[in-house]
């Protein structure tokens, strides 16, 4: 038994009519989608690198708050009190550096496809390499007063 009437007729045309719109819609969705995602991975890279910026900043800024805190504080604390603030001020900026080391260069992140390069490992880690001395310099020096002197 066929249902060949014109309301069946009408009906299959409209389904059909429908069907073409959904798939122009999701072919446009799709084109329109691609640029987006490619434009994600390259906001991706490069925010992930404003961070490790944002890292080495803010250990650079410890360490020099850790240099500077025995000329600053001397006279108004104990001696010992001096050395652990500035002590501790420095091992911070160690922490923030190896912090921006990991979070670039970790294995187990999964990166999107991107056009922006990242980068290199190797430099990252002979930058951070850099700075290991400069902070066992400065915890050297904190300890032996050796920016006492240079201060005045």
């Amino acid at each position: 038994m066929q249902s060949d009437t014109p309301a069946a007729q009408e009906a299959a045309e409209r389904l059909e009519q429908s069907a073409g719109a959904v798939e122009h819609s999701a072919r446009n969705l799709t084109q329109s989608a691609d640029p987006r995602t490619e434009l994600a991975g390259d906001r991706t890279v490069l925010a992930a690198e404003r961070t490790y910026a944002a890292w080495v900043r803010t250990g650079l800024a410890a360490l020099a708050s850790g240099v500077g805190a025995r000329p600053l504080l001397k006279g108004a604390l104990p001696e010992l009190l001096i050395g652990a603030t500035a002590a501790v001020l420095v091992l911070f900026g160690a922490l923030c550096f190896a912090a921006g080391l990991w979070c670039e260069i970790d294995p187990d992140t999964l990166w999107p496809e991107a056009d922006a390069r990242r980068l290199p490992p190797v430099l990252l880690i002979g930058v951070n390499g850099f700075l290991v001395p400069v902070v066992l310099t400065a915890l050297v020096g904190i300890w032996t007063r050796a920016f006492e002197g240079a201060t005045g």
